[in-house]
């Protein structure tokens, strides 16, 4: 995945070429679905998610900044599309175990499923500005620049955000049995 491949599917894309955008939608389709699921842990949820973000990114492709990457750009989206199923979808205040789905995304975080169902349990207990910068530092590898650029923020209040996250998260895991995740 070359950003000089992205940006000329998306020249192309724009210039009328419906497979071009097929092609980024079948290479970015997985880590945006892995992304909400990170949010959600549902699966149906993750995946309606995924499909607003590629509509809204069709729908927005001309807004997108070639002196940027596309996989960020379309990050931003997924970002803010998992923020807003996040709102309207606030009916609970605090997780309700029984409405959790069971499903794993494709790559499970620990070998352990029951750490890993732990930890994503966890997560979900976040507020959703810690969570996001857990999820994209941690579990999709972008650096504290890209985290920036994706929620709007400075690259310190990235890095204050995932201190303060980590500790909350530490102390949930604690909470659950697990020192060491």
């Amino acid at each position: 995945m070359k950003q000089e491949d992205d940006s000329v599917l998306v020249r192309q894309c724009l210039d009328g070429n419906q497979k071009a955008f097929e092609e980024l939608v079948e290479r970015y389709q997985r880590p945006v679905f892995n992304l909400a699921f990170r949010f959600t842990l549902d699966r149906e949820d993750a995946e309606d998610i995924a499909q607003s973000v590629f509509v809204k990114a069709y729908e927005k492709l001309k807004t997108f900044d070639p002196k940027y990457r596309f996989f960020s750009w379309l990050y931003k989206i997924a970002v803010n599309e998992s923020i807003n199923f996040l709102h309207r979808k606030r009916d609970f205040d605090r997780f309700d175990e029984s409405l959790h789905s069971q499903e794993r995304a494709d790559e499970p975080v620990y070998h352990d499923p029951s750490v890993s169902s732990t930890i994503d349990n966890a997560l979900l207990e976040l507020k959703p500005e810690f969570r996001i910068v857990v999820i994209l530092n941690h579990f999709q590898d972008l650096s504290y620049r890209e985290i920036g650029y994706i929620l709007n923020l400075r690259e310190n209040t990235v890095k204050s955000r995932l201190f303060s996250a980590r500790r909350k998260l530490k102390t949930l895991l604690a909470k659950k049995g697990i020192t060491h995740a």
